[in-house]
Parts: structure tokens; sequence; C-alpha cells
């Protein structure tokens, strides 16, 4: 579920962190910079674990600061394929069921994933296995806060760096009558996660 990843980066110390200890001047920034954030292709980066050499420190022309390339092992979430995990259902929805561990939340579980037959349940919005037994059929609902284990199947890494405005078609104005472009708010869909866990059901408790 963790993993130690080895990392390189140039960090910038300000002056006024001059009197502190280097290492520890550092790995404050590295954690400003990373803790909590998804690093593309790499995982949700959780904290410093080391730092493994420093190389020379520069200072340039018009800045104070000093800057430092920085190698560092990093703890990051990134499960295995295949891998067995416990979190909570946090909702559903038609796309299937979500799923947090506390401090990830971007995990689905969809629908051809979950126990057969299941149905989603319109009116209370919730996700329902239709267990059938000698008795006859049963329906258990996926309730918000029932604990959950779950195999990865898969992981989606999005890239959600920001991007330049959009140019527009013409600067010549509309004609009467004409089609105008929808503001930029209006285009936009989802915002997508940067990065999600598809994983398929286990068993519910």
């Amino acid at each position: 579920m963790f993993v130690l990843v080895e990392m390189v980066d140039t960090v910038r110390i300000p002056p006024w962190n001059f009197d502190r200890q280097l290492n520890e001047a550092m790995a404050e920034e590295l954690n400003k910079k990373l803790a909590n954030k998804v690093v593309y292709n790499v995982g949700l980066c959780i904290c410093l674990y080391d730092i493994t050499k420093l190389e020379d420190s520069y200072i340039f022309p018009g800045d104070g600061a000093s800057h430092t390339k920085v190698h560092f092992r990093y703890v990051v979430f990134h499960p295995f394929l295949d891998e067995i995990l416990t979190g909570k259902i946090k909702y559903c929805s038609q796309e299937g069921v979500h799923v947090t561990m506390g401090f990830f939340d971007d995990i689905l579980i969809p629908p051809e994933s979950l126990q057969q037959p299941a149905k989603f349940d319109e009116a209370e919005q919730v996700w329902v296995w239709e267990y059938e037994t000698d008795e006859g059929g049963h329906d258990l609902y996926m309730d918000q806060g029932e604990e959950i284990r779950f195999r990865v199947a898969d992981q989606v890494f999005v890239d959600t760096s920001p991007t330049g405005p959009a140019v527009a078609a013409s600067d010549a104005p509309a004609q009467a009558g004409q089609a105008t472009a929808p503001p930029a708010e209006a285009s936009e869909g989802k915002k997508e996660a940067p990065y999600t866990l598809i994983v398929r059901i286990i068993q519910t408790n």
C-alpha cells in the first residue's frame, strides 16, 4: 500500500531560514511542496522518509535564497494491483460505489465489479446486492459508512496541470443570429481526480 520512492528536486530556502539546520529546513520545504499531493504516475505523497544526498547550494543574482539539489526518499500511497484493502462507503451513484480510506477518497467500485446480481435504488441512492439463499432473495443495501473490503483492479492517473487560456476562434464580433461559444466555466465538465483507484468488491461487513 505504501512504498518508498526515490526523488530528486531543487529546493529553495529563503534567507530567513538560513539560521536553521539545513536538513531540517529542507524537510519542511519538501513536505510543504509534496505532502498530500499526487505526483503523476507515482501516487499520493504522504511524508518525507529521509534525505539521502545534498548537492552544492547556489544563490542566484536578484534572489537571496539558496537553491539546493536534493536527493530524498518519500513515502507514497501506491497500492499494487490485486492488493486487498479496507475502506468505508462514502456514497453511491450510478457510476458505482465510492469508497474512502480516510486519507484517500478517490476509490470507485464500478457496477460490473459489485457482487452480482446488483441494482441501483434511485429512491435511496444506494446499490443493492440481491442475495439469493435457499429461503429466497434478500436485498443487502450498501449503506454510507459501511466497512468494505476491495481488491485493486486498476489505477488511473490524470494530468491536471493548469493549462493556458483557450484561444478564441475568431476576434470578429458575432453576427446577429450566430451562435457564440459558451463560457469556459460552462464548457468544463466535472473536475477530474488526479489519481483514482478502480477496485473490485471482496465482501461487506
